[in-house]
């Protein structure tokens, strides 16, 4: 499998480091992989690190938005931007550990399914605060009740899918946390792996609890629009003979 290893980040000078020398050891066996770091308008050092950085891993590719747009569209232009038909994705904080992405590849192969089209991590035991877990799993209910995509931890930044089918899915600030539902609703099949999840050890998450919240009600109901408006078609080429 060739993989393009898409991470935005934004302001994580202290993590980026050890974030690029952990993807490059779990990723050595490949067969060919990239990583794909997208610089969301950051006005710390992260810039000038991950210069740095491509000295000395030739891997290494570096995009730059001149102003923070968010993760959504950070991830989108790192998946334009690769060559690999397969894209994982991983937080910038360090939280999400790279030795799971073949774990993540293992369980593909397993499945011998073409329609698999996503690997979702599930971080089955959480570092975070009490608070943050709590909030996070409110809301995989509420999703999980409303979209039925069966997927307990959308909110993981750590997935493996296919680079055609997500350039596919119709784009919108957020989708991150909706992909599952998405790709699901474009006809294919997603199942979640089980994760490792760390503490953060530099820096700090980018947004609150309650603006994720307030957006989030928008957007789950964007997500059911699209649902019901979407519809897939039965496609056959008809020969000439």
């Amino acid at each position: 499998m060739k993989i393009s290893v898409v991470v935005p980040v934004h302001n994580e000078t202290d993590n980026v480091d050890a974030l690029i020398a952990e993807i490059h050891q779990a990723l050595s066996s490949q067969d060919a992989y990239e990583m794909i770091f997208v610089d969301d308008g950051s006005t710390d050092d992260t810039g000038a690190k991950l210069l740095q950085a491509m000295q000395q891993y030739p891997a290494l590719r570096v995009l730059k938005h001149r102003r923070s747009c968010g993760q959504s569209r950070a991830v989108h232009s790192g998946v334009v931007a690769a060559q690999y038909p397969w894209i994982a994705t991983l937080d910038g904080d360090g939280q999400n550990d790279p030795a799971d992405i073949p774990n993540l590849v293992d369980a593909w192969q397993q499945q011998n399914d073409s329609q698999l089209w996503m690997l979702a991590g599930f971080r089955h035991q959480r570092n975070d605060t009490g608070w943050r877990k709590f909030s996070s799993k409110f809301a995989n209910a509420i999703r999980q009740a409303i979209l039925h995509d069966a997927t307990p931890d959308t909110g993981c930044g750590l997935k493996l899918f296919l680079r055609d089918r997500f350039l596919a899915l119709p784009y919108f600030d957020h989708i991150h946390r909706f992909l599952p539902a998405l790709i699901q609703m474009a006809g294919g099949r997603v199942i979640s792996v089980k994760v490792n999840h760390r503490p953060r050890n530099f820096g700090q998450s980018k947004y609150g609890t309650l603006d994720r919240a307030l957006v989030g009600v928008v957007d789950l109901l964007g997500v059911v629009w699209l649902k019901k408006r979407y519809s897939l078609a039965d496609i056959s080429e008809v020969s000439r003979g």
